[in-house]
């Protein structure tokens, strides 16, 4: 699964949070929001952990093709 990388990163600056906020939040490694953040593909999980991170909704965070 893909996570939208412009959505992401407007969610990112919408919430105020930087990587390493965003990793302590969601339980995720830098290594793995960022890598997200560039175009690689995850698991669902990872994106649920992603967004829950956020405080949205997973589907935000999704390309239009995946709703």
């Amino acid at each position: 699964m893909r996570v939208d990388r412009v959505k992401f990163a407007t969610e990112l600056a919408r919430a105020d949070l930087n990587i390493k906020q965003l990793a302590a939040r969601s339980g995720l490694s830098r290594v793995t929001i960022t890598s997200v953040k560039s175009g690689k593909s995850c698991s669902k999980a990872t994106a649920q952990k992603l967004a829950a991170g956020l405080g949205i909704n997973i589907v935000d965070i999704l390309p239009e093709s995946e709703h």
